[in-house]
């Protein structure tokens, strides 16, 4: 006789079959030698880079892009401790994220899988084999939607994975109260380093994506500022706050301002307090700890900016976990017939 379901996040039925659940990042070099074939797999992304003829060449522009690059951000890495946290970070979220969906009742599995860099998707699948899993819940950890990240991931997927088991996608989820909750907890604690919280002027740092991407219709542009919008509204802060964009690759038009001419701006109006929020990301790792704690820091300095503080990443907060607790449980109690593959394509929400 099948077990009947139990009761989980607010009172929905939740299956008693063996669920696995993928954490989808985008990885990072672990050591200064794989800076270049990272960014090597990187390049070779056909969601990342496309362009009339692209397979012919793509391989060819990815090398060199790469090598290039590699130099430009080593000492980004070099700053950070030699290489990336981001798998360490996402690895102990895998875990307490499993955790609390058994202590709910689950019988569940996490598991990672990077786009770049090891561990791969091909791994995680290997792991749900392993695990035996007869349910599948796909979590991106892109709170906004963008075929660039979250699409590539799934699009990744779908390539590999073709057991007959039923998949569920949460496709964003910056929506989610949980979530930012979570990250208001730590624009809170960022706040109250400063003496006056009220006078420190709150910048939100998202990744930039190329402006071609965002004109053929993807959202993430929109859903950026919209969860800039659903903070502030329920932070209930009355600091002035603005919206930049970080990590710009190449000679092509991104989004913008940047970070760097946001903090320029900022220098020049006199502005003393600035309060980093990064708000694309859910982990620290090299743009957070390098790029804004390491680099954009000493900028801020040069230009009079006295105090500068960054919210610290979401990790494995209390918090944050249970947000994505409630991801998980939502996404397969009401999705518990939906066919193998179903809502695995690159369409966001």
């Amino acid at each position: 006789m099948r077990a009947l379901p139990i009761l989980g996040f607010r009172g929905m039925a939740i299956p008693t079959r063996r669920l696995g659940v993928v954490l989808f990042q985008l990885g990072g070099p672990d050591t200064l030698e794989a800076i270049e074939p990272f960014l090597y797999n990187l390049f070779c992304d056909p969601d990342i880079i496309d362009f009339p003829f692209a397979r012919l060449g793509r391989k060819a522009l990815a090398k060199l892009i790469s090598t290039t690059r590699a130099k430009k951000v080593q000492h980004h890495y070099s700053v950070i401790g030699g290489g990336s946290p981001i798998r360490r970070f996402t690895e102990q979220q895998a875990r307490a994220l499993e955790g609390r969906l058994i202590d709910a009742g689950l019988d569940a599995r996490c598991t990672v899988a990077m786009r770049y860099w090891h561990p791969f998707t091909s791994e995680a699948i290997a792991q749900l084999r392993e695990y035996q899993c007869e349910e599948i819940v796909l979590l991106p950890m892109y709170p906004q939607f963008s075929s660039a990240t979250t699409g590539s991931s799934l699009n990744e997927w779908s390539r590999l994975f073709h057991d007959e088991v039923p998949v569920h996608c949460v496709r964003t989820f910056y929506r989610n109260e949980l979530y930012l909750e979570a990250l208001i907890e730590k624009v809170e604690e960022a706040l109250s380093r400063f003496a006056e919280p009220v006078e420190a002027e709150l910048v939100f740092s998202a990744h930039s994506v190329p402006t071609a991407i965002i004109e053929k219709g993807d959202p993430y542009q929109n859903q950026i500022e919209e969860t800039v919008s659903l903070l502030m509204e329920r932070g209930g802060w009355h600091n002035h706050h603005r919206l930049c964009y970080q990590s710009k690759v190449g000679a092509s038009q991104w989004l913008q301002p940047s970070l760097r001419t946001t903090l320029r701006r900022m220098g020049a109006e006199g502005i003393k307090n600035v309060c980093i929020v990064p708000i694309s990301f859910v982990s620290d790792h090299v743009e957070t700890l390098g790029e804004i704690n390491h680099e954009a820091r000493k900028k801020a300095e040069e230009l009079g900016i006295e105090q500068f503080e960054m919210t610290s990443g979401l990790n494995d907060s209390p918090a944050f976990i249970a947000a994505l607790a409630e991801l998980v449980t939502t996404a397969v109690g009401h999705h518990l017939h939906q066919p193998r593959g179903a809502g695995c394509l690159i369409a966001a929400d």
